[in-house]
């Protein structure tokens, strides 16, 4: 609500003045102390230390907060001479206590957005006896309390009598009534330029603000009195402070309520001995109960150790005269507005954009990106990770924007590097996800909050679609901030900061400030922290390497900074989601936490990002997610960098071909080993066929949001079934017949699609590796003896990965009903016609438990019963023969015996008395 100005009745008499008793009691504003002068001011920074006769006027550091300490009349001298100065830069003046420290100290959300040189100019005086003691313990000597109700009355004094106008911003409209009463009696020689008591949406609202501050221009305030309460006083001064004109602003919480005579100051005797605290609680329970007994102990903490004299930078003189204009850098204008500079011409900002098949993303973020060619220099450097060739098909429509093509996917981390690598000079880089659309402006406010502050990084406001802002804040990863997201989620969000990562407060949005880091979809970067930070970590992949990036730009000495007035719209999700995603984003956290944690820190963080994929296992990928947190054995079949294979390297085509994947109820695996194939897909020459038998789960849906996969429907659930089916649809040679929990990556499949191709050879298979993590002892043991008989490595079988050439699949025909296909296959061809290909091995993923073990083991012996029962008596033979004569020692001996007694053990079943399977033993444990 904004009340109506009060005109001024007439000029001020130099003369009259109004003195304030403070002795106990209510605050007095006594008429008969109008007829007194004045209080002389004195020289500002004219304090002489007692014991060496210099002047001394220090700024200290209490709490991780800069203090200027200064004397009484010292403090009312500076405020009145910037009110009275013409052209001045304004000043904000606040007074620090504990509550100061809660929102301001080191540590606190806000930390740093008062300290640096910025549009207000900021004095922040002592107040609070915990903080009065604190300096008295860094300067020894003592220092007064300067709390704003102890210094409006006579900063209101000088005002009457110099003829300064005074306008109240906030307290209710009824306490500004009261107070006009009061100034009308007790001050009717004071300016009062206006009253405006907005309400909160108002101060919420940029727009409405902005509209508040002209309001305010408008009435030519010279000192404009702030109650808003902490924090929201200090922030919207700093944002909108300048545009009200007034040349200072008083930052002083509760006076409004103080003049109105609605607060009785504590008696003298409570203030002498600190107790104020003690007696504003008695009188203001509900209100202030949270804050001195909860929010009080942690920040006196703060206060009593991150306190000394040496002031945080950015802390200085305060008189001053000179307006505040931030310098942003110029460079010679830009072609025609609309137009990119080439990589060869220092910008004013480099735009590194990193894509993966983003054809239809490129053209609005480079219209985007356009409209802020009228305000400074741009130019545009794009590394293409896609597979395929219709990103950079469109990028050609933009001659003006450097595509690059990475030759391969080497994620986030490694586009930007390969981007930066050709990006040449510019004085800050701007790294923007592909997805966005810039508004406009937020490039140059952007650079205004790096030139203002001379911040290492800015990162902008992120909007949803609808309208809605992105919390895309985060606060450094830490255990208890780890355990509070794994217990909450995204409920609760309103936690203590050190309970979440995430940062969920509005407020947090609406002002700048400081932050740890932010998500990497939209970050400006200096060229100073570029040159001092060196390449992204491209071990990180996808997620986490803005966390780290982030890290070593504040250990450089960088400041990252928020700024709200920058805005730029996210579609979000344009990585994609899958369950390898969602595996890599646990892992990558527990891969950050290793490169900066000791062991021991390290095993509590990975503890409890495992609690949270297990808490959360019934939701997609976080099954996948737990596995690999566990286990890291499993991390190198996620999502990593590829690079360039023959055809991009030059060396020619890509091999043609089929991929076949027999899939009954897969829905927990399909999806990464689809996603281990999508650089395949890229190459255009390669059918990938999923032949969904008897599903009743989500196999056929995950599989058809892969684009380029081809999903059958198979009714039995039979995998003969679905062999033959998919080979009745495919159309090309060779082959590779693929189980559904096998990933195969880009180079096994091109070596083995062109091992055949040549006719020299009818079937072959990758090589493969156990993966035993997070088996038991017996499982383990197990393979080990399995992986020292040469037999079991040699054939076809076991690899879950076989392929078969045109010539050989003729020889095979259909596939027969049996159990056991890769085992059948192999028997087809002699040694000569087959061969176990030395590629990048795929990864076999064992049962985790005995009782799988077994089961998997029946299920194979049946099947080689099946086909031949003396074929297979021969080859145990021969297994027991190469078993014998892999034991080298004790250890060895025993894993002979585990073997042995597993084979016995998965034998006796279907051996004896041939009775038929009535379920397909499959292995659930390892997927």
């Amino acid at each position: 609500m904004l009340l109506p100005k009060i005109a001024p009745r007439r000029a001020a008499l130099p003369h009259r003045a109004t003195a304030v008793d403070v002795n106990g009691g209510a605050l007095l504003l006594t008429p008969d102390a109008r007829s007194r002068p004045a209080p002389a001011v004195p020289a500002a920074d004219e304090v002489t230390d007692q014991d060496t006769n210099q002047v001394t006027n220090p700024w200290v550091n209490l709490g991780g907060a800069p203090v200027k300490l200064m004397e009484h009349e010292d403090a009312l001298r500076v405020i009145v001479d910037r009110a009275t100065a013409g052209n001045a830069q304004p000043l904000g003046v606040c007074s620090a206590n504990l509550d100061h420290l809660r929102h301001f100290g080191a540590g606190s959300r806000w930390a740093g957005t008062l300290n640096p040189p910025g549009a207000v100019e900021w004095l922040t005086l002592l107040d609070g006896a915990p903080l009065v003691s604190q300096a008295r313990r860094v300067t020894r000597r003592d220092w007064p309390r300067l709390a704003g109700s102890d210094l409006i009355g006579p900063l209101l004094d000088h005002a009457e009598q110099r003829g300064l106008r005074v306008g109240f911003l906030g307290g209710s409209p009824e306490a500004q009534a009261l107070i006009r009463e009061r100034f009308a009696v007790e001050r009717p020689e004071l300016l009062v330029a206006g009253w405006w008591a907005p309400e909160r949406s108002v101060l919420n609202d940029v727009t409405a603000s902005s509209d508040l501050a002209a309001d305010i221009a408008a009435s030519q305030s010279d000192i404009l009195v702030v109650g808003l309460g902490k924090p929201r006083q200090e922030l919207w001064i700093a944002e909108y402070g300048p545009s009200t004109g007034a040349k200072v602003l008083l930052a002083f919480g509760a006076v409004v309520d103080f003049l109105a005579g609605r607060i009785t100051r504590a008696p003298a005797w409570v203030s002498g001995h600190g107790l104020e605290w003690a007696w504003r609680l008695m009188l203001e329970p509900r209100r202030l109960a949270h804050r001195y007994l909860v929010d009080g102990p942690g920040a006196y903490l703060t206060l009593r150790m991150r306190s000394d004299a040496t002031p945080h930078a950015g802390a200085g003189a305060v008189p001053t005269t000179a307006a505040y204009v931030p310098a942003v850098p110029e460079h010679e204008p830009g072609r025609a507005p609309g137009r990119f500079v080439p990589v060869e011409v220092k910008a004013d900002v480099a735009v590194v954009v990193v894509t993966y098949n983003n054809a239809d993303d490129v053209g609005p973020l480079v219209a985007g990106l356009r409209q802020e060619t009228a305000a400074q220099t741009i130019k545009v450097v794009v590394a293409d990770n896609s597979a395929d060739q219709q990103t950079m098909l469109e990028l050609l429509r933009h001659p003006d924007v450097l595509a690059v093509p990475t030759g391969g996917n080497l994620g986030y981390a490694g586009g930007i590097n390969a981007a930066m690598r050709v990006a040449g000079a510019a004085d800050a880089y701007l790294i923007l996800n592909p997805d966005l659309r810039v508004e406009e402006g937020a490039i140059s406010a952007m650079r205004r909050r790096m030139a203002e502050l001379g911040a290492g990084m800015v990162v902008p406001v992120l909007l949803d679609n609808d309208g809605t802002v992105y919390p895309s804040l985060r606060r450094e990863p830490g255990i208890l901030r780890a355990l509070g997201d794994a217990a909450l989620g995204s409920r609760v969000q309103g936690r203590p900061g050190w309970l979440s990562e995430m940062d969920y407060d509005p407020e947090s949005y609406r002002h700048a400030h400081l932050v740890d880091w932010a998500t990497g979809a939209a970050m400006m970067i200096s060229a100073d922290a570029v040159r001092a930070v060196g390449d992204w970590d491209e071990q990180f992949f996808l997620y986490s390497e803005e966390t780290d990036y982030c890290r070593r730009v504040r250990e450089c000495g960088g400041s990252i900074w928020f700024e709200p007035s920058a805005r730029m719209w996210h579609e979000r999700g344009g990585s994609g989601t899958s369950p390898q995603l969602t595996a890599l984003m646990a892992v990558n956290r527990v891969r950050y936490a290793a490169k900066y944690s000791a062991p021991g820190r390290l095993r509590v963080f990975t503890g409890v990002v495992l609690a949270a994929e297990l808490a959360r296992m019934a939701k997609p990928g976080h099954r996948e997610a737990a596995f690999a947190v566990a286990s890291r054995g499993r991390w190198e079949r996620l999502p990593h960098a590829t690079r360039a294979t023959a055809e991009a390297a030059g060396g020619g085509p890509h091999p043609t071909g089929a991929v076949i994947i027999p899939a009954h109820n897969e829905s927990a695996v399909i999806g990464r080993t689809l996603e281990s194939l999508r650089e395949v897909l890229g190459w255009g020459t390669v059918e990938v066929i999923v032949a969904c038998n008897g599903c009743t789960d989500d196999t056929e849906a995950i599989a058809s949001t892969f684009q380029g996969v081809r999903v059958l429907h198979v009714e039995a659930a039979s995998k003969t079934a679905a062999l033959n089916a998919a080979d009745q649809v495919a159309g090309l040679w060779p082959r590779l017949y693929l189980d559904a929990d096998i990933e195969v990556s880009a180079e096994a499949l091109e070596q083995v699609l062109g091992a055949l191709d040549d006719g020299q050879l009818l079937a072959a298979r990758p090589a493969f590796r156990y993966d035993t993590s997070g088996a038991s002892a017996l499982v383990r043991s197990y393979y080990r003896a399995r992986s020292r008989v040469p037999a079991n490595a040699e054939g076809l079988w076991g690899a879950g990965a076989y392929a078969l050439s045109r010539a050989g699949h003729d020889r095979l025909g259909e596939f027969p009903a049996l159990t056991g296909d890769d085992y059948y296959v192999d028997r087809l061809f002699s040694g000569s016609e087959k061969a176990v290909l030395p590629t990048v091995p795929v990864v076999v993923r064992t049962p985790r438990s005995r009782a799988a073990l077994l089961a998997i083991l029946r299920r194979t012996y049946r099947g080689n019963a099946q086909q031949d029962e003396r074929f297979a008596g021969q080859s145990a033979s021969r297994t027991l023969r190469e078993l014998l004569s892999s034991v080298k020692g004790p250890l060895s001996a025993v894993d002979a015996a585990v073997y042995a007694a597993f084979a016995v053990a998965g034998r006796r079943r279907p051996l004896v008395g041939r009775r038929p399977a009535t379920a397909w033993e499959r292995d659930d444990s390892s997927r």
